[in-house]
């Protein structure tokens, strides 16, 4: 995702700091719940009081899918890839990849992750003990 090209200025915002590296998310400051993806409100209580946070990149895998198919050209070299849900430390969840896990890698609910950027886009690898 190209931040220059992206007309909303939330999403601007988002892409520009995923692009250095950096993971946001909105925090509401009336009810205090953090929320992905980024909106102009809060979702929960619907007030326009959401500021910015930098997430920690720390989270936990909730669900997971191996894709094995997928007839973008994007996705023809990445077969197969990890299609994933993680949810964060901070409580969002948000739509991923799991990257760095090989055929044999066995993931399971509640493994814990770490974000990284992939041509600034946040995906997730793994954490090994």
């Amino acid at each position: 995702m190209d931040a220059a090209t992206t007309r909303d200025p939330v999403a601007r915002t988002y892409w520009e700091a995923a692009a250095a590296g950096r993971l946001l998310i909105r925090r509401c400051r009336d009810c205090g719940r953090a929320h992905h993806y980024p909106r102009d409100f809060c979702p929960y209580c619907w007030s326009e009081g959401v500021v910015w946070e930098t997430a920690s990149g720390a989270g936990t895998l909730y669900t997971w899918s191996v894709v094995h198919r997928n007839d973008l050209p994007a996705f023809r070299d990445r077969l197969p890839c990890v299609a994933a849900v993680v949810e964060l430390a901070e409580g969002p969840r948000m739509a991923t990849e799991i990257v760095e896990c090989g055929p044999g890698t066995a993931l399971r609910a509640g493994l814990a992750t770490r974000v990284l950027f992939r041509a600034g886009v946040p995906v997730f690898r793994v954490e090994h003990p």
